[in-house]
């Protein structure tokens, strides 16, 4: 069995104090790469999101790095091509998907493009919205 993990998923099982650590947490760490991947572009969001928490939750650049090259332990990376960018944008927006739930849409196409067949995530409405094989492969940790 495949997994797809959000970028939502691997932010809180690296915080600890997040409210869905525990259960993030155990999800990845029964993850390896031969079973589990994510998008090549959450490696920029998990990064992202790490270095402007506010306060004492904020990461360093290099303090970043390490939850980056753990990743890049456990997970394979999975890109998108033009043609993959296209098609996922056309189904969103068929789908009447506006706003940021796109970036969902994206991370989405990679999971399928993956064969995975359980996407976790904690943005559950925003790939039911998308609906078919998406919709159905959704699941929180």
């Amino acid at each position: 069995m495949k997994w797809f993990f959000d970028t939502s998923v691997i932010v809180s099982a690296f915080l600890d104090e997040h409210v869905h650590h525990r259960a993030s947490l155990a999800a990845y760490l029964a993850a390896d790469k031969a079973r589990a991947c994510c998008a090549a572009h959450s490696l920029a969001e998990v990064y992202a999101t790490l270095t402007r928490l506010p306060g004492k939750h904020r990461a360093s650049p290099a303090q970043a790095m390490l939850f980056l090259e753990n990743m890049a332990e456990k997970l394979s990376f999975v890109t998108l091509g033009s043609e993959d960018y296209w098609t996922a944008i056309t189904h969103a927006a068929n789908a009447g998907v506006a706003g940021g739930t796109v970036y969902d849409a994206l991370l989405g196409r990679c999971a399928l493009k993956a064969k995975a067949e359980i996407i976790y995530t904690w943005n559950v409405a925003h790939f039911q919205q998308l609906g078919g094989e998406m919709a159905m492969r959704v699941r929180t940790p």
